[in-house]
């Protein structure tokens, strides 16, 4: 069973002590999913903090009042980035700016750089053919192309030329407890987890979440990509940690426990969905568009469908990866996937 022992989070620049030592914030984001959390944990004379929220004005003047209210006054000395995704790495170089270190794996880092500095004004070319092939309507997709794309720039302050590496196996010591680094990949690559070897607390960022599956998106800068198995091998590897009693903090809603019954769930959601979609394209073919009925279960809305697109997108790799289905034809330019 899984379980939220703080039913409610903590209100905006104030905090909630989620174990010794270990302090529960949240910060707003501007989408759907409203809100990320972000976690300080004691060390020394001043803090670590896992993930950082977006940079906006609005978040910068709530982390002052953060650093001047529950953290009190100490010093931010190191920044542990979970992933590479703006409302998770936003403000580390602004803290590092600030005399933090950045601590994060070599793949996130490397991919938030590259993002943060390939600012584009246009949709590129190969992002326009992507959305075509898996079927965006043709009046979206000359909006689209007219439209400026979120660049990682507009939310990412510029990120330090230099790092600590985070690996696979990896001991951290942070304060008073050691850190266990363990992988996760399917929503962002090498994902940073950490599982205290002192105490049942788990810090789990996006590939611990309670209520909700993160987005799984397959991108036009790699379209044949299939985070899908990456989830699922992850999702396995990652029971093998886990314990009933560890209390996750996960990167959105409320720290959880009882993990592995939502390893189990997480694991089971994702094949329901590769079940639903195999017996569909056995009746006939259809786009990554075409499948949103099939995957979703509900309308899918504009603002929300490009993370459903490249969502759709990765469940048919996975399945053409297995060689359940394959390309039959196309339409208008859209590839349509069939058993």
């Amino acid at each position: 069973m899984i379980r939220t022992p703080f039913p409610a989070p903590p209100d905006e620049g104030a905090a909630i002590t989620v174990a010794p030592g270990i302090l529960w914030m949240r910060l707003p984001l501007p989408m759907a999913l409203d809100h990320v959390n972000v976690y300080a944990l004691e060390d020394g004379e001043g803090w670590t903090i896992v993930d950082t929220g977006m940079d906006s004005r609005r978040t910068r003047a709530i982390w002052e009042r953060l650093l001047a209210g529950p953290l009190a006054g100490r010093p931010v000395t190191r920044v542990i980035g979970t992933h590479h995704h703006p409302d998770h790495i936003g403000l580390a170089g602004w803290f590092v700016a600030r005399g933090a270190r950045l601590a994060m794996s070599r793949t996130a880092w490397l991919m938030a750089r590259m993002l943060v500095l390939d600012e584009q004004d246009r949709p590129t070319p190969e992002a326009l053919d992507f959305w075509r092939r898996a079927g965006m309507p043709s009046d979206l997709l000359a909006r689209r192309a007219e439209e400026r794309p979120f660049n990682f720039a507009d939310t990412v302050h510029p990120l330090p030329p230099g790092y600590a590496r985070l690996t696979e196996g990896q001991v951290l010591t942070i304060g008073a407890r050691r850190w266990r680094v363990a992988m996760g990949h399917g929503h962002a690559p090498c994902h940073v987890t950490l599982w205290s070897q002192d105490d049942a607390v788990v810090i789990g960022g996006d590939q611990l979440l309670p209520g909700i599956s993160p987005n799984l998106g397959v991108y036009p800068t790699e379209p044949e990509a299939d985070p899908v198995g990456e989830w699922l091998e992850s999702c396995e590897r990652l029971a093998g940690l886990a314990r009933d009693d560890q209390l996750v903090l996960p990167g959105h809603k409320l720290p959880f426990t009882g993990l592995p019954f939502r390893l189990s769930q997480l694991i089971q959601n994702h094949h329901a969905a590769l079940d639903r979609l195999r017996v569909a394209l056995a009746e006939g073919p259809r786009s990554a568009v075409g499948c949103f009925d099939i995957l979703f279960r509900r309308s899918i809305g504009e603002s929300e469908f490009g993370l459903a697109l490249v969502e759709a997108v990765a469940h048919l790799n996975h399945l053409a990866r297995a060689e359940v289905i394959r390309p039959m034809a196309e339409s208008d330019g859209a590839v349509l996937w069939g058993a």
